[in-house]
């Protein structure tokens, strides 16, 4: 929805409100201080809300704190928890500062129809229909990894389009240098049907809904699959990347599907000397590729809101290995209710910004799943 249409519903909604401010409660009852952490107020906490049309975020030092308005008609900003405390933060009317944007997405139709999308961590895309039409198979999500806040997408896109200066190569702030090929790279879903993974394509359909200051949203849609019995199984994604972290937010749905079946989300195994933690009490699973002597060392990993029924390493056969040029995946495997959306988060990180080794990765996923398993907690005083 457009930013100044919401404004203008929410000065009809609250027009009669008496109160001038509205007074945010954040609680993290988690050991883990939560820095950076994007949280929601959904409309209907929204009840005093300034009247002029447009407000202002502050925290309890009185510094003025970024926000979004996304498409399902949330605010959404930045804030810091110590553990075990509550933070203060305001809104109030005023004009807000301009703040820079830190996440941006868009297709790529002069690349095949790429979906590409950033933040000021990481970035990523998936492919798309006039690649699928090519006849290339790349299954799975793919990463960028980058060491800058800056957003370097679109003209990664053009240097290479334009000036012949390959994104394969840093030149100074990060590169492509992850293999999808014809598995679920970085965290893709599939379904399995008889021991098998159904592999998904490209996506048919998309949808941006929302494009930064500090979330992405696309919703992709997909051509129909046969699994099992099942001859048209359309899955849906709605996949969202906030600022400040590793991990996208993707829920899938299906239509098509008769019974419960198992659902693998994987992480491609490039090279049999990989590293990797799966946990499935804990709900994550996180992979470290072997270090490139020149790239560094590049990491994958995801996290899940519900229960896992196993997670582990499954290596291809022989003739497997050749077709696909990897030795397997890591898979996390679930069980999906056909009607139901399932969530999880998957995401990646890079040696060469903020992660130097393995174990600081396998260290911030087992954070990320013991957050997600303690929200933050948001009241409103209005």
């Amino acid at each position: 929805m457009n930013r100044l249409l919401f404004l203008a519903m929410l000065v009809t909604a609250f027009s009669c409100a008496k109160e001038e401010v509205i007074t945010v409660f954040v609680t993290n009852s988690s050991p883990l201080e939560r820095r950076g952490e994007i949280i929601e107020i959904m409309p209907e906490m929204l009840r005093g809300l300034p009247d002029n049309g447009s407000f202002i975020v502050r925290n309890a030092a009185g510094g003025q704190v970024p926000y979004q308005i996304t498409y399902d008609r949330k605010i959404i900003f930045p804030v810091t928890v110590p553990p075990n405390a509550r933070e203060t933060y305001t809104i109030r009317r005023g004009i807000p500062e301009i703040y820079d944007t830190l996440t941006y997405g868009r297709q790529y139709p002069e690349r095949v129809d790429d979906m590409a999308w950033e933040n000021d961590r990481i970035a990523f895309r998936t492919y798309g229909p006039a690649l699928q039409v090519s006849g290339e198979r790349a299954f799975g999500y793919d990463i960028w990894v980058k060491n800058t806040p800056r957003l370097v997408v679109e003209d990664r896109y053009y240097q290479e389009l334009v000036n012949g200066i390959t994104y394969h190569t840093d030149h100074g702030n990060g590169l492509d240098y992850y293999s999808v090929g014809p598995t679920l790279g970085a965290g893709t879903s599939a379904f399995l049907a008889n021991d098998s993974l159904v592999y998904p394509y490209c996506y048919k359909t998309y949808e941006i809904i929302d494009n930064g200051p500090l979330r992405f949203t696309v919703r992709l849609t997909y051509s129909p699959l046969r699994v099992g019995d099942d001859p048209e199984v359309i899955e849906t994604r709605l996949l969202s990347l906030d600022a400040g972290s590793q991990l996208n937010k993707v829920t899938l749905s299906f239509t098509g599907l008769s019974r419960e079946t198992p659902l693998a989300t994987g992480i491609v195994i490039h090279e049999p000397s990989h590293d990797y933690q799966t946990d499935a009490s804990a709900g994550f699973m996180a992979y470290a590729d072997p270090i490139d002597p020149v790239n560094g060392q590049l990491y994958a990993g995801a996290v899940f809101t519900s229960g896992l029924k196993e997670a582990k390493a499954v290596y291809f056969s022989d003739k497997e290995k050749t077709e696909r040029k990897a030795a397997g995946h890591v898979l996390a495997i679930s069980n999906y209710t056909p009607g139901t959306d399932f969530t999880y988060y998957w995401g990646a990180g890079w040696s060469k910004w903020g992660f130097p080794a393995s174990a600081d990765w396998f260290a911030y996923m087992r954070e990320v799943a013991q957050k997600i398993k303690t929200p933050l907690l948001v009241t409103i005083d209005a």
